[in-house]
């Protein structure tokens, strides 16, 4: 057999190192684009003091988006991809405009038994704006000693700046009147108890979850021609009890006439508490259909202090989960535009942010 020439052997030898480098290439890109691209993940962790919640609701059958995965004490929930992919299009850095306003708070708050609305009340030392309560704001029965020794210590030095809605637990006493008593004017008409205001560019509404909301009600029919009289660029509306969650509480059918007319009026953004979690939807219609173009994003952050619930199982459309934390929602409002930042307490890292246009 014919030897091959000697000058040849170094060449081969050269090539055959040239392919395997550069296949060894190949698979490191691949695996570099593969970690890039993956779907972000939500931890939750135990809080330091979690007293016995409020009676719960049976949640209605849900179906769930994402597979949770036990780390040591840990629930890791990972969004679906095009959530992923929405939130990495959304969280690009603003410079803040002159007619920018910070709107921030959360839901279930104080209780003389619990440590964690002291912990949500520091956040707040350092957020400039208006502060908004989601219902609950005293537990447990909302009485005027409540307020004096639960609330006024922690979120009550904020006061001067907080635009609330009462919850169920503010009626402990079958009515709202100690709620009414300490935060005044800043609660509206204490003959409604529900009102609205302009902020910036935007036009927010405070609704009443604990009284008749209906077709047809007072309050729905006030709804429609607040609506009507203020066609703002962008409006948001907020009160206790929501009509989707994924929550033990569960979706509540009772606010579909809310929903309803805020739709129908092209508002941006609703904010709930009542279910200890937080909890993010993307934008859909009454039904709880998705609906990019009109649709309506749902915050459920009753993160405050009082207690942490789980999540049972999530509802089509929830993009963002995480549960045994306390926190609040910092709300950026823009001109035509806002962001979202849930923001948790000190030695917790979990958060979800993203921005998002008006219709």
């Amino acid at each position: 057999m014919t030897r091959p020439a000697r000058w040849l052997i170094p060449i081969l030898i050269l090539i055959c190192f040239a392919v395997a480098m550069a296949v060894i290439w190949t698979r490191t890109a691949e695996s570099e684009h593969e970690v890039a691209f993956s779907a972000p993940t939500q931890v939750t962790a135990t809080p330091t003091l979690a007293p016995t919640p409020e009676p719960r609701a049976t949640p209605s059958a849900t179906t769930a988006q994402s597979t949770p995965t036990q780390v040591a004490n840990s629930t890791v929930r990972a969004p679906s991809p095009a959530a992923s992919a929405t939130i990495a299009k959304t969280t690009a850095a603003r410079t803040p405009a002159p007619n920018d306003r910070v709107f921030v708070g959360a839901g279930d708050i104080a209780s003389c038994v619990s440590n964690g609305d002291e912990a949500t009340a520091l956040l707040l030392d350092n957020i400039s704006g208006t502060v908004f309560t989601l219902g609950d704001n005293v537990y447990p029965n909302g009485t005027s000693s409540d307020f004096t020794n639960c609330y006024a210590p922690s979120w009550g030095r904020f006061k001067t700046r907080t635009r609330p809605v009462p919850g169920n637990h503010d009626y402990g006493t079958g009515s709202a009147s100690a709620y009414l008593k300490y935060f005044g004017a800043a609660a509206g008409d204490a003959s409604k108890s529900y009102y609205s205001y302009d902020l910036g560019a935007w036009h927010l509404i405070a609704l009443n979850s604990e009284i008749v909301a209906s077709l047809g009600s007072p309050q729905e029919k006030w709804l429609r021609a607040d609506l009507a009289a203020n066609p703002k660029t962008c409006t948001l509306a907020y009160w206790h009890k929501p009509r989707f969650s994924s929550g033990p509480h569960g979706s509540d059918v009772t606010f579909r006439a809310l929903w309803q007319a805020l739709y129908d009026y092209g508002a941006e953004v609703v904010l709930n508490g009542h279910d200890h979690d937080y909890e993010r939807f993307a934008p859909q219609n009454p039904d709880g259909e998705p609906d990019s173009a009109k649709g309506i994003r749902e915050f459920v952050v009753g993160t405050g202090g009082a207690s942490a619930y789980p999540f049972l199982s999530v509802r089509p459309n929830s993009e963002a989960q995480i549960e045994n934390v306390f926190g609040v929602l910092k709300l950026t409002l823009h001109a035509t535009s806002y962001d979202w930042q849930f923001m948790p307490v000190a030695g917790e890292t979990e958060t979800d942010m993203g921005s998002a246009a008006c219709h």
